[in-house]
């Protein structure tokens, strides 16, 4: 296997008859890329920037095609865009009762399991802490020091300058996840339970800085949505290889 990590060789660059069978790519920029008379049996995208854009196959724009077909798979999704209180108040009762499902229908044996170096469902969970910690206690709240400990902080953080000794070194526990987890569920539920449109409609800072975009508080609470449902998402479809795995990869390491 050859690793080309962080090469732009290939910007701009035309392939003819070339073979890319079995090829990894990961975390790689491949907008605007054209592809002609191509093989595309088994052809696997995931792209967490699907919906910010467009994606054509035989010159049909599929992405509303995948979202859709996604509102249909997790119902309840489609409320992550709600404009109103109620609307989002829906939506994350909608998607904190599928993650409960998930949850309570996995093994212990399989909590800690990573698929093709993904995040396992204990470190999902973990992310899914600092995620309302970042958007909810962070940037809504304005709390200074937002972070609990066991977070999951995403990769590249430490280049990008963020202080990584606000995070335990050693992964926790998975009963003590549960229990932080089911704390910040607890506060995205009391805070939607007391949201107004017109607080929905303050200005904020977007708590990972960069740019210029100030989200409103109901944008914040849409970012937890989005990342509730995607690594939702996420877990299940590794979990299900998992399931077909007699021996997958069980890693206590940080991601």
């Amino acid at each position: 296997m050859t690793d080309v990590s962080g090469a732009k060789d290939f910007e701009g660059a035309t392939f003819v008859k070339a073979s890319f069978k079995g090829a990894t790519l990961r975390s790689c920029d491949v907008s605007g890329v054209t592809m002609r008379s191509v093989d595309v049996d088994g052809l696997d995208i995931d792209s967490h920037d699907l919906f910010f854009g467009s994606l054509f196959v035989n010159g049909v724009d599929v992405v509303p095609l995948v979202d859709a077909e996604l509102n249909r798979q997790f119902p309840g999704r489609e409320l992550q865009n709600a404009q109103r209180p109620e609307g989002l108040r829906e939506g994350w009762v909608a998607v904190q009762s599928a993650w409960q499902t998930t949850v309570a229908g996995t093994p212990l044996h399989l909590v800690d399991a990573r698929v093709e170096g993904e995040w396992s469902l204990a470190q999902t969970l973990r992310h899914l802490v600092l995620a309302t910690d970042a958007w909810l206690r962070g940037a809504i709240l304005r709390m200074e020091q937002p972070f609990h400990e066991i977070g999951q902080i995403f990769t590249g953080a430490e280049e990008m300058g963020f202080d990584m000794s606000i995070f335990r070194a050693e992964p926790p526990a998975y009963e003590e996840i549960l229990a932080v987890r089911a704390e910040r569920q607890q506060l995205v539920t009391d805070f939607l339970a007391a949201a107004t449109p017109a607080l929905l409609a303050e200005e904020r800072e977007n708590p990972w800085g960069g740019g210029d975009w100030r989200p409103s508080v109901g944008d914040c609470i849409r970012v937890i949505l989005e990342e509730e449902w995607a690594h939702l998402r996420y877990v299940r479809r590794d979990l299900a290889r998992a399931e077909h795995n007699p021996s997958p990869t069980a890693d206590r390491t940080p991601y």
